[in-house]
């Protein structure tokens, strides 16, 4: 009897081991056998990877020594029209959310390699700048697998209509981070809740 007892509950910490050995190997490029399909659909996935921006931001508000880029970095606009979002296809919202996580991720580079640039730029900075990448690497992983790749190649009429993404510049690594933490839990947190919603996975 105790036996039969103790089954539902190892059954119910298989899921959050599988969850937890996921997100360790996801960074690394690894599959994890048995691992669920659409990984960014599991809310807490995105939520650890928004908590992380955030730490990064938080950590670098009022630092000023080794925290200013000697060039302007290029970076996506994240604010949200939510009027004009909810109106567009989903595929629509795949190319402006594929589009700037790959800006991000190239200014995310540019910023790790002017800190390496830099005189002995801190640790601290150095290892949140280092988890940014490897985040942002790892939900390039999980959009690709959720098909946010394959829907952000648009159609004819798409191409014609889509409104080229929006940019500005920043000069220092706490705006850099706060572009990368509102893209997040912006438009990236908008476009996973309608595609996992919509079944578009």
């Amino acid at each position: 009897m105790k036996a039969e007892e103790a089954e539902p509950e190892r059954s119910q910490e298989c899921p959050a081991r599988l969850l937890l050995l996921s997100l360790l190997l996801l960074p690394l490029g690894l599959p994890v056998l048995g691992a669920p399909p659409h990984l960014i659909c599991d809310s807490r996935v995105l939520e650890r990877y928004i908590l992380e921006a955030r730490e990064a931001e938080n950590a670098t508000m009022g630092c000023v020594e080794g925290c200013s880029f000697s060039e302007n970095i290029t970076v996506p606009d994240t604010k949200v029209n939510f009027y004009a979002w909810k109106r567009m296809e989903v595929q629509q919202q795949a190319v402006e959310v594929w589009q700037g996580l790959a800006l991000l991720s190239e200014a995310i580079l540019q910023g790790q390699a002017l800190l390496a640039n830099s005189s002995q730029p801190p640790e601290a900075l150095q290892l949140h700048v280092d988890k940014a990448v490897s985040g942002l690497r790892s939900l390039t992983s999980l959009l690709r697998a959720l098909g946010a790749q394959k829907g952000a190649v648009p159609l004819p009429d798409a191409a014609s209509s889509a409104a080229p993404l929006r940019t500005f510049t920043v000069d220092t690594l706490c705006k850099l981070f706060r572009i990368y933490s509102n893209f997040l839990r912006g438009k990236l947190t908008l476009y996973t809740g309608e595609a996992c919603g919509r079944g578009d996975r």
